[in-house]
């Protein structure tokens, strides 16, 4: 295997920032300290020489970075509390918390919700989508808190993804967001893609994005916040923080998408897997599950009252 190449071109918005840090925002899967080692080992240049990791970008430098071959370490089971929702020998339904990665990848080996759930299930987890997934059938950003169906068995992994791609399961999230709505009730539908200004980011595209389609309902509005419901007839990557924020109401913590920085100091982006729903691949019954809102939220929601 080769390494992967990659090029870019620093920005003004880059400009005076350290390379650790643009490239660990550039990385969303890669971990500080696993930048901080790349570097190290002499396999990132500006302008065609080797650099540091504390080495300051200028507007216009140009950047490559040469990422190794992933050697896939083994991936440990770990005694990690989980809220468990619910649990059956086909799934479960856990409610993850903030700052929790869903899987293993480069730079997060250890500490994600896959390690807690191969300490749980003793190993029975569908292996469909490989030893750093297994179990896993969707996902929710790291600071996206709330309800994530698991699969134990082939079966089940197999009967959720279709539900996924027919887009029948529900899933509703809720949402702190900037400003005050005059519509009550809405829908998005405008298609998701990279932006073609910022490979790091996602952005509606009307060129090369994927249908994506949210529909929102106002449930509170504060002064210059409102509280929303939305609910996903698609799973793009950040769809609602993207859609969101095209329509002027970024989530409200959105490092990413929104406004920065939150006088409330928050830890991401104010965003909540609430509810889902979906065909039980055994039963044929249909369940629905309902994680509580986190602490942070609940009391964000009394300050804002």
């Amino acid at each position: 295997m080769t390494d992967e190449i990659i090029t870019f071109q620093a920005t003004a918005e880059d400009e005076d920032e350290r390379i650790d840090k643009v490239l660990t925002n550039y990385f969303k899967d890669m971990s500080r300290s696993y930048i901080q080692k790349m570097i190290k080992d002499g396999n990132a240049y500006a302008n065609g020489k080797t650099i540091k990791a504390n080495y300051r970008l200028k507007e216009g430098d140009l950047i490559r970075c040469c990422i190794p071959p992933c050697m896939e370490p083994e991936i440990t089971p770990e005694d990690i509390p989980l809220d468990i929702l619910y649990e059956d020998t086909d799934l479960l339904i856990v409610n993850k918390p903030k700052n929790m990665v869903v899987h293993p990848s480069a730079g997060h080996y250890t500490g994600t919700l896959v390690n807690g759930l191969l300490y749980h299930c003793k190993g029975q987890l569908s292996g469909i989508n490989g030893v750093f997934r297994p179990g896993i059938v969707h996902r929710i950003d790291k600071d996206t808190t709330g309800s994530l169906i698991v699969c134990k068995t082939e079966k089940a992994h197999n009967s959720i993804a279709a539900q996924l791609k027919k887009h029948s399961i529900t899933r509703k999230y809720r949402a702190i967001v900037y400003g005050s709505f005059d519509n009550t009730e809405g829908s998005i539908d405008a298609p998701i893609g990279r932006d073609e200004k910022d490979r790091k980011k996602m952005a509606v595209n009307y060129k090369n994005g994927k249908s994506a389609v949210t529909h929102y309902r106002v449930l509170q509005q504060f002064d210059g916040y409102s509280y929303i419901e939305c609910q996903l007839e698609t799973g793009r990557t950040h769809q609602i923080r993207v859609h969101m924020t095209s329509i002027g109401h970024p989530l409200l913590g959105d490092e990413t998408y929104g406004v920065r920085p939150s006088k409330f100091h928050l830890q991401g982006q104010c965003l909540h897997a609430m509810t889902i729903g979906f065909i039980h691949p055994t039963t044929g019954q249909y369940m629905e599950f309902e994680a509580p809102l986190p602490e942070y939220f609940s009391h964000l929601l009394d300050v804002l009252s």
